[in-house]
């Protein structure tokens, strides 16, 4: 006979605790360490005040903690990446409310990785664990109708192949992430480019040169008080030039410096002196993770040499196997970035508009399945 498994709800990592989390955790993923979340609550970056209310959910047998989820109650949509204001939009227009909202993700990252966190190393994870995550759909849907949720969302997971209940929907996203096929150096991997492709990135590489513009490479202790500063200057002016605040604020990058020192990657481009653009990245023994980019001026195939070409060379000298530059952007394949569906999955409490999202799901998969099959063919490899 199994024991039952008890879910509950918490809202703050503390109350889980770093030994339980990085007992559970097995992944080498950065942002599924105790620390990220950890720092995302201590900076107050993910609050109730932001719309992001902490609601991990932890199960338990026999009283020991068997598996967590990184959880949030949400007031809105921003910072998922899988967009469904449409969705609030609808339910705005027929007087029904959309929100609060429960979220499976990690904030303002939109890296498919694991979600449920069972203690499992890669290797044993199989058709148990997708078994597990859909185990959970019932007591989540229980949850959210205790609690007056109006839905859950569980975003970036790895695909569940086994069938869905009927009111569980899939949707996917396409990203453009870069493969290192045992490359010894960049141009090992520019000669699987057509001719013509080869020769433009290797002319767009050189405008930085001619631009005299030097770049330095800064690993987790290297980098400076005053670099980080510069930094959070350049991030800022990211989100202010489309009007926009930053979703993250100072306190939360010193603090992940200082707690995440093995998987920090910071790219500064100076001119004539001074610092003019930066991207940082985090990593660990299989990925490269480009996150955020910022410049205090604007120069020619700047953006293109720190966050797409420095990360692929820094991943052919590390030896790591794939590089995750950061959500859309069809600029990416022309630079040998291929398109990778990613998933998700839904569940809608109000069932007036279960058949009208289902259905879109169902078109949206089948249009992205097309559009990942043309990005293909706009690959830059040779055939």
């Amino acid at each position: 006979m199994n024991t039952p498994t008890n879910i509950t709800f918490v809202n703050s990592i503390e109350a889980i605790g770093p030994a339980h989390w990085q007992r559970l955790n097995h992944s080498a993923c950065p942002f599924l360490h105790y620390d990220f979340f950890n720092a995302l609550e201590k900076s107050q970056s993910v609050s109730i005040q932001q719309g992001w209310q902490p609601h991990h959910l932890v199960a338990t047998t026999n009283e020991e903690i068997t598996a967590l989820m990184p959880m949030y109650l949400k007031s809105h949509s921003w910072g998922e990446y899988v967009f469904d204001w449409d969705w609030a939009d609808a339910f705005k227009r027929h007087g029904i409310e959309y929100y609060p909202k429960l979220v499976a993700t990690i904030p303002f990252t939109p890296v498919s990785s694991d979600k449920l966190l069972t203690g499992q190393h890669l290797s044993e994870q199989s058709r148990s664990e997708q078994d597990q995550m859909s185990a959970l759909f019932k007591p989540l849907i229980a949850h959210c109708e205790q609690e007056n949720i109006n839905s859950w969302h569980i975003l970036y997971c790895p695909e569940i192949k086994s069938p869905l209940p009927e009111d569980v929907y899939q949707r996917n996203t396409v990203q453009f992430h870069w493969f290192n096929r045992d490359y010894k150096c960049f141009d090992d991997f520019l000669n699987t480019f057509t001719s013509r492709k080869r020769r433009s990135t290797r002319k767009e590489r050189l405008t930085i040169a001619k631009q005299d513009i030097q770049i330095r490479q800064l690993l987790n202790h290297e980098i400076t008080e005053k670099d980080l500063e510069f930094f959070y200057l350049t991030y800022q002016l990211t989100y202010l030039k489309r009007g926009h605040q930053p979703h993250l604020n100072e306190q939360f990058f010193k603090q992940i410096i200082t707690d995440m020192a093995s998987n920090v990657l910071l790219l500064i481009a100076s001119h004539a002196g001074e610092d003019v653009a930066c991207a940082l990245f985090f990593y660990d023994d299989h990925q490269l993770y480009g996150r955020y980019w910022g410049c205090t001026e604007h120069y020619n195939n700047l953006h293109f040499e720190l966050c797409y070409y420095r990360g692929i060379e820094f991943c052919i000298n590390k030896n790591i196997k794939s590089f995750t530059p950061g959500t859309q952007g069809e600029h990416k394949i022309q630079r040998g970035f291929e398109p990778i569906l990613t998933y998700s999955y839904h569940w809608i409490k109000y069932p007036g508009f279960r058949a009208a999202i289902k259905d879109f799901c169902q078109q949206e998969e089948t249009h992205l399945l097309t559009y990942q099959a043309q990005c293909r063919q706009l690959l830059p490899f040779k055939q």
